[in-house]
């Protein structure tokens, strides 16, 4: 074999060799691939399936505290019905009672008692339609404008059948004082045992309209999240068993 050929020979080895390694990364980085995506995918059904076992077993502690107790205690009300009129109290007929929607006033400052005036002018005014069966203030006082047999002019194609509360707010951010909130958990804790409703039918004006209303419950959902909570754990907290009830 002459010098030529054996540099040839060299250099076909050479590249073969090159051809090899490069074959054996490829297939290191598909192997190394594959078993990344098996493992990322062992890793999600493990998250998934503890997620929905949390989910379901808060679900179960939900349900097990709203079908066994109820709070029995309705809050003290200073009961100012509005004037019938066409504007805030049509006394139109609320049949059924399937949720409880959650407003602010969006105007910083103002009592529930100005609120309730408000919605009572427009019988006057006629500027617009608009009122609340509830309306809690600054101090924990709860206003009623309109019994709950009747409906209000507050949480648009959801009006038929709901129970509105609004709540005062002592400045832009929205949040209640905790006054404010007592009061609307004792109310509303209160309402769900009257209507036979549990945590998830509470719902806010925003997830009827998109309207952020109430303003701090919209901003923070985890507020939001925390007060469902709050609700099922005064309710556990204070609730008397609902078989009790029915035998009394």
């Amino acid at each position: 074999m002459d010098e030529y050929e054996k540099i040839r020979q060299r250099k076909r080895e050479a590249y073969r060799k090159r051809h090899r390694a490069q074959v054996r990364r490829k297939q290191l980085i598909t192997n190394a691939v594959v078993i990344g995506m098996i493992i990322l995918i062992i890793a999600t059904i493990i998250i998934v399936g503890a997620l929905r076992g949390r989910k379901a077993k808060q679900e179960e502690v939900k349900a097990e505290v709203t079908t066994t107790l109820y709070n029995p205690i309705q809050p003290k009300l200073d009961v100012q019905l509005l004037t019938p009129n066409p504007y805030s109290r049509p006394q139109k007929a609320l049949e059924k009672v399937n949720g409880i929607v959650v407003h602010y006033t969006a105007n910083p400052g103002t009592s529930a008692r100005q609120n309730r005036d408000y919605f009572n002018g427009l019988a006057e005014t006629k500027k617009t339609k608009a009122s609340s069966h509830f309306v809690i203030g600054l101090e924990g006082e709860i206003v009623q404008c309109i019994p709950c047999n009747e409906i209000s002019y507050a949480s648009n194609n959801r009006n038929s059948d709901t129970i509105s509360i609004e709540c005062c707010i002592e400045d832009e951010t929205g949040k209640f004082n905790d006054s404010t909130y007592q009061s609307l958990i004792e109310l509303t804790t209160w309402l769900m045992g009257r209507y036979d409703l549990n945590a998830d039918d509470v719902i806010r004006h925003y997830d009827v309209t998109g309207k952020k209303c109430p303003l701090y419950f919209v901003e923070h959902e985890d507020a939001w999240e925390q007060f469902h909570k709050d609700l099922d754990t005064y309710i556990k907290e204070n609730g008397v068993p609902k078989e009790e009830a029915s035998q009394t």
